[in-house]
């Protein structure tokens, strides 16, 4: 079993590639998150997690993380993605990840609805939240990727 993380971050970057899965590593590249490998967990953030912007990441290192991307090959075409983490006063958070064709404005909206939602559904008291948007017009194929990594 793996431990509970302690320590969060929320980052969100964009990258262009030669293929889709060079697009996506290389948003993941910008967004310090490249050289670990994810290990894809659902939306809950312990109790008690720190968060820490200036986290360090050891290379090849298992890292539970929550994320949602997009990658188009349409040129000219804007897309985004977003990830937001909300914090109750006494009790774990809730994470949300948001991909589509739109602006960075408009995936932060709807992560910021659909926090609000999960806190309204679970009876918590929401106290603050941390979101991260990007979005990108695709030149060639294109990727937009955010992402809460948890050590």
């Amino acid at each position: 079993m793996l431990p509970i993380p302690k320590k969060y971050f929320v980052t969100a970057a964009s990258a262009e590639g030669l293929s889709e899965l060079n697009a996506f590593d290389n948003a993941l590249l910008k967004a310090g998150i490249g050289n670990v490998n994810l290990l894809r967990v659902s939306s809950i953030l312990p109790p008690g997690a720190e968060y820490d912007p200036k986290l360090e990441l050891k290379p090849g290192m298992l890292l539970p993380t929550a994320y949602g991307y997009i990658i188009s090959e349409v040129p000219g075409e804007t897309i985004a993605a977003a990830v937001g983490v909300g914090i109750s006063k006494d009790s774990f958070g809730v994470i949300m990840e948001f991909s589509g064709k739109c602006s960075a404005d408009e995936a932060r909206s709807c992560i910021e609805k659909m926090i609000k939602e999960a806190f309204e559904v679970r009876k918590m008291e929401l106290v603050d939240m941390k979101i991260e948007a990007v979005e990108h017009v695709v030149k060639k194929i294109g990727c937009c990727l955010a992402a809460v990594p948890m050590v």
